[in-house]
């Protein structure tokens, strides 16, 4: 919930590769009052069965940027490994293309920001969602 100052976070992931959420994805969020200013990691969370992260921590009172670092390498380690059991002839050996996701936006206070990820293999997009 936000306040008149300060803003707030959520995001959530679909994999568009299978048009599912991406569930068990580590997501850490770090901010900073000022583009000069270092980061300051608040914690983190793991995007559930819907693909969101409920729990993200609050920003602190003069936030201006906020970073949502999302680890994806393991999610697709393991449905590269899924896949392998169901159908040995797996047409990508190679390693995870996007290992991390990082994504920077500037915030102001008592506004909300909802940052969707599309994922997939080999690419991703972002947006400010609602």
């Amino acid at each position: 919930m936000s306040t008149d100052t300060t803003a707030s976070v959520s995001t959530h992931i679909l994999d568009t590769s299978v048009g599912r959420p991406a569930e068990g994805v580590a997501v850490r969020l770090s901010a900073r009052p000022g583009r000069r200013a270092a980061w300051q990691e608040l914690g983190g969370s793991a995007t559930d069965a819907d693909g969101r992260c409920k729990d993200l921590p609050a920003l602190p009172e003069g936030t201006t940027h906020v970073r949502l670092d999302f680890e994806v390498e393991p999610y697709f380690e393991k449905k590269k490994a899924e896949a392998q059991q169901d159908a040995p002839a797996h047409r990508d050996s190679g390693a995870v293309f996007f290992p991390e996701v990082a994504i920077t936006f500037a915030v102001t206070a008592g506004e909300h920001y909802h940052v969707p990820l599309l994922l997939n293999p080999f690419g991703y997009s972002v947006y400010r969602g609602s």
